[in-house]
């Protein structure tokens, strides 16, 4: 039988689902709770309220598995666009963005990974122009390989590129080893996607030994580890690593989802740690949101009561 994850996952790649979800009221007000509006003035109007409380921001223009070559250069465009937002508000690495190389053509069949890698590029050079960097968001466990060659490339010219790694995935261990080195940038994340147990642990019990494994691995290490979990017990193992190996509060930062434990975000920035809020933002956002309702049953339950509820 599937897992309500497996399902919500699949549901994410079926159309006819994409044109009932998106098409129905109730449902942006729903989604509003996760994503951050659909232009770039919305968005910039989130930046300037989450920095204004003391927590920083990661921005991801949403998009992915794009089809062809056009849809991919919008990608860049996009993110371009946004950059020159943000240069006036003069935020630095307060504000820094995130992307999917599949929303950047990675997956296209012919030369998917050079054409990514040449138009995130730019979009590196235009973040460094204004003090901030790009992390590169990790997809399915088959993008791995290629998203970290493009990680390799970049950080030729812009060593700050930042990484995301997924502790399910068997193989993470001995990639936060691989990264855990000087100036490196790694968010750790439990994994959003659907992956066999071949090549990811399945249990959660599994999982958060997995993550507790690998935070150990860029705690240690002399990089700057970015903590991505909403798990208070995760969190609080995090600052306990960190007290252990002196770490100062500058040289981590915890990573937390727009919408999600707000004020456990607050707490934990009026506390002295560095918050980064991931903020998504743009119309595609359908098969986001339906990463965020498999991930936890908490948010599948609050979109099926509110539309219970404000029907």
């Amino acid at each position: 039988m599937l897992s309500q994850k497996a399902l919500l996952l699949g549901a994410s790649r079926r159309p006819e689902l994409r044109r009932l979800v998106t098409g129905t009221p109730v449902t942006r007000r729903v989604v509003d709770r996760f994503v951050a509006g659909e232009s770039l003035d919305e968005v910039l109007a989130v930046v300037r309220r989450l920095t204004g409380e003391g927590i920083a921001v990661t921005l991801d223009h949403l998009g992915e598995g794009v089809t062809d070559r056009s849809e991919a250069q919008r990608s860049r465009d996009a993110y371009l666009a946004l950059l020159d937002g943000l240069a006036p508000l003069g935020l630095g690495r307060a504000a820094e963005v995130s992307v999917k190389l599949s929303a950047f053509g990675q997956a296209l069949p012919d030369g998917g990974s050079d054409l990514a890698l040449e138009l995130v590029r730019p979009v590196a050079e235009a973040a460094a122009a204004i003090g901030t960097t790009v992390t590169l968001d990790m997809e399915e466990s088959h993008t791995v390989d290629a998203t970290l060659a493009v990680l390799a490339e970049l950080r030729r010219d812009h060593p700050g590129t930042g990484a995301v790694l997924q502790a399910a995935l068997h193989r993470t261990e001995d990639d936060a080893r691989a990264l855990a080195v000087p100036g490196s940038r790694v968010r750790l994340v439990k994994g959003a996607y659907d992956e066999p147990p071949s090549v990811a642990h399945q249990g959660r019990r599994d999982v958060d030994a997995a993550y507790a494994r690998c935070l150990g691995v860029l705690m240690r290490g002399p990089g700057y580890p970015m903590v991505g979990s909403h798990d208070p017990h995760l969190v609080g193992l995090a600052q306990r690593l960190a007290a252990e190996y002196g770490r100062s509060p500058d040289s981590w930062e915890v990573q937390m989802l727009y919408g999600i434990r707000t004020g456990e975000q607050r707490r934990l920035a009026a506390a002295g740690c560095t918050v980064r809020a991931y903020v998504p933002y743009g119309v595609d956002w359908y098969g986001y949101f339906m990463r965020r309702l498999a991930e936890r049953p908490a948010n599948l339950r609050f979109f099926l009561r509110s539309l219970v509820t404000t029907s």
